[in-house]
């Protein structure tokens, strides 16, 4: 069983950057591939980033491609965003979640844990 809790959202002007961190209990952290989802109101929930077990692939939507970051710190038992240049229409509920495979998912039907959100909020 893994526990995930997401920080570092929050209210940002557009063209400002936040990071997002998500935290995982367990010792086997390196073991999951991890990404990172978004959800805004009336929208599916969708992915934003994905990194595979060592960190050395790694995924992204075409909209955050060149703004966005995903990194992890498997000592840490932590995944990151950074998220650069946000626009307004990176508001959303942001999610971390992990999956058993080692390598990159992007269907959140693929992953096995989830956590509770963070708000981030672009204004224009």
């Amino acid at each position: 069983q893994v526990q995930l809790v997401e920080s570092g959202g929050g209210l940002v002007q557009t063209g400002g950057s936040l990071r997002l961190s998500c935290l995982a209990s367990g010792r086997t952290f390196s073991m999951y591939g991890m990404g990172w989802f978004r959800q805004a109101p009336g929208k599916e929930r969708e992915s934003v980033a994905a990194i595979n077990w060592s960190g050395g692939s790694t995924y992204y939507v075409d909209s955050v491609k060149g703004r966005f970051t995903i990194s992890r710190d498997n000592a840490k038992n932590t995944v990151y965003l950074q998220m650069n240049s946000l626009k307004p229409e990176d508001t959303a509920v942001y999610y971390c979640a992990a999956h058993r495979m080692h390598g990159i998912e992007i269907m959140t039907t693929r992953y096995d844990y989830w956590g509770q959100g963070t708000q981030v909020t672009v204004s224009s």
